[in-house]
């Protein structure tokens, strides 16, 4: 685990960085370098954006190279900024593009999922991701399908169709691009492609009423879908090599990237930590309660809808009646908005838990929280104000909605429904289960099979079948996007530690109201950097991530 070999040092870096913020700065002053940062963050982002040639995002070999070569020229001009008098939030924004840049530096030099990973070349999606920006490394130019009404009105027809028309050129370019030899996320992005083809088979009766021209688009993307499948599966027995990063990899990639202030065996340590005490609170729990009756899952439609509004409206109100924090007006309507359908079965593991108390997968909800957030109260930072990328974001997201879990189980919610005490710690093991599957993958002492199998034999219950599909799903995703798998636990883990700092902070002062609110307020940023700018000082393990390495 990490060490204290450079406390000494540490302190003195952290002294350095924050000694910047302990001087009243003039609000002009301070509001021009907002300006100016924000300025550059508009240039930054615009560049990182592939060049678009006939509609489609250019992925070629020549492209990609001069994307490369430019952005040098980025992190030069942000390295020699003058970070002397600025207050915490703009070096914390700072950092934030820096990790940004470390992104693209990264995907070029290691993942390059334009040449490895035929997922990436997937644009076209039936549902929405709970995530303020959609899962994994993917190509420029999506189409949310779950974002439309239907019937689509004339302005919805011509962006769907103008989206599905480049599918079939960002497909022939792909067939030139995937020159990598890395066998599972070849194998398994195949299964992306298909979903996508599934996906549009389902919009074709959903646009009967809609001009023939839109029909043909979608006629013509999915043959278009289809013909890769069947040209990636031609080429499957000749990809023979492995697919994770390695560790030396993934320690650059958490520390430089994701901001989380630990390394690739600190992580395995703490998965394997997560696991062992989801295990054990699970087996007290389940003796403690051995004389209560099962839960029963839902059994119909008409029960889902009844027991899943029932859930948000005690949610809702335990949230206000505790004062846990400032419920919005948004909050409610968000959550009862992705209640969804009865789904007979076969039941995979988030539906095992949620149709035995649906209460608890709505504390996971709190995504939709952060989405509405963005959108009724969008943050007055411009750097804050969007997803940022390479889903730097997924510590304070993930990692916030499973701290949530357990941190509402601690605060007395599933006191009447002792039974759902015990479906905190199945969700536990599984988040640990899965994030060793990540972690093994990178390391390549593990396949996707593996770390699917592995996930499988170590989630309590045997929820997480491998028949289904969301074991596979899983590492799949961990693969293609290093250090998801881990963000959950890892980032509940920073968010305690962070809510420990402010009660020893503010003391019989300390309420949970107040930190969520402060908390809310400092946007999706990672936990790392959220305990800078909350406590108002730089921890150890913060200032060792962001010190210049040598």
């Amino acid at each position: 685990m990490r060490t204290d070999m450079c406390r000494s040092s540490c302190a003195v870096i952290a002294a350095l960085m924050a000694a910047a913020f302990v001087h009243d700065v003039p609000a002009q002053q301070t509001a021009g370098r907002d300006r100016d940062l924000a300025a550059f963050f508009t240039e930054w982002r615009a560049f990182q954006q592939p060049k678009i040639a006939d509609g489609v995002p250019d992925y070629g070999q020549a492209a990609m190279n001069a994307q490369q070569s430019g952005l040098a020229a980025f992190q030069r001009r942000l390295t020699a900024m003058d970070k002397t008098g600025w207050s915490i939030p703009q070096q914390v924004d700072w950092h934030v593009i820096r990790a940004e840049m470390n992104g693209l530096d990264f995907d070029h030099r290691v993942l390059k999922p334009w040449v490895n990973n035929p997922a990436f070349y997937v644009t076209v999606f039936a549902s929405q991701s709970d995530q303020p920006a959609r899962e994994g490394p993917l190509a420029y130019g999506a189409v949310e399908l779950w974002s439309y009404t239907f019937p689509l009105n004339a302005a919805s027809v011509e962006r769907i169709g103008a989206g599905l028309r480049n599918v079939p050129k960002l497909l022939d370019q792909a067939r030139v691009n995937l020159t990598g030899n890395q066998r599972d996320l070849w194998v398994f992005g195949i299964e992306s492609v298909k979903e996508q083809s599934e996906a549009l088979q389902q919009l074709l009766p959903r646009i009967a009423d809609a001009p023939a021209s839109l029909k043909a688009d979608v006629q013509r993307a999915k043959e278009a879908t289809d013909g890769f499948a069947a040209w990636l599966e031609a080429r499957t027995s000749s990809k023979t090599g492995k697919s994770g990063i390695g560790v030396e990899n993934y320690d650059w990639y958490l520390r430089n990237v994701q901001l989380a202030p630990y390394s690739w065996h600190d992580e395995v340590i703490l998965m394997e930590r997560e696991l062992g005490r989801a295990h054990a609170f699970l087996a007290l729990e389940e003796r403690r309660n051995a004389s209560q009756p099962a839960q029963v899952p839902v059994a119909s439609q008409e029960e889902h809808a009844s027991r899943f509004n029932a859930a948000v409206t005690e949610y809702m109100a335990f949230l206000k009646d505790h004062e846990i924090l400032t419920a919005k007006d948004y909050m409610e309507p968000a959550l009862r908005a992705k209640i969804g359908r009865f789904n007979p079965g076969p039941r995979e593991f988030f539906t095992e838990v949620d149709y035995r108390d649906p209460e608890v997968m709505r504390t996971h909800g709190y995504h939709w929280f952060d989405l509405a957030q963005m959108q009724h109260e969008p943050h007055a930072d411009p750097i804050r104000r969007g997803p940022l990328l390479y889903n730097i974001f997924n510590t304070r997201t993930e990692g916030h909605a499973t701290a949530w879990e357990e941190l509402m189980l601690q605060a007395g919610m599933f006191d009447a429904r002792p039974r759902s005490r015990e479906l905190i710690y199945v969700l536990v093991g599984q988040r640990a289960a899965r994030a060793l599957g990540d972690l093994r993958m990178h390391a390549n002492t593990f396949t996707l099979e593996q770390a699917a199998q592995s996930a499988s034999a170590n989630t309590p219950r045997g929820w997480l079948r491998l028949e289904g599909n969301t074991v596979r799903d899983e590492q799949h995703l961990y693969l293609q996007q290093p250090a998801y798998g881990t963000s959950y636990l890892i980032g509940k883990i920073e968010i305690d530690t962070l809510i420990a700092a402010r009660r020893r902070q503010l003391g019989d002062a300390f309420t949970l109201k107040r930190f969520m609110d402060e908390y809310n307020a400092a946007g999706l940023i990672p936990v790392s950097l959220l305990r800078w700018e909350l406590t108002g000082q730089m921890p150890d393990d913060v200032a060792r991530m962001l010190a210049p390495a040598r």
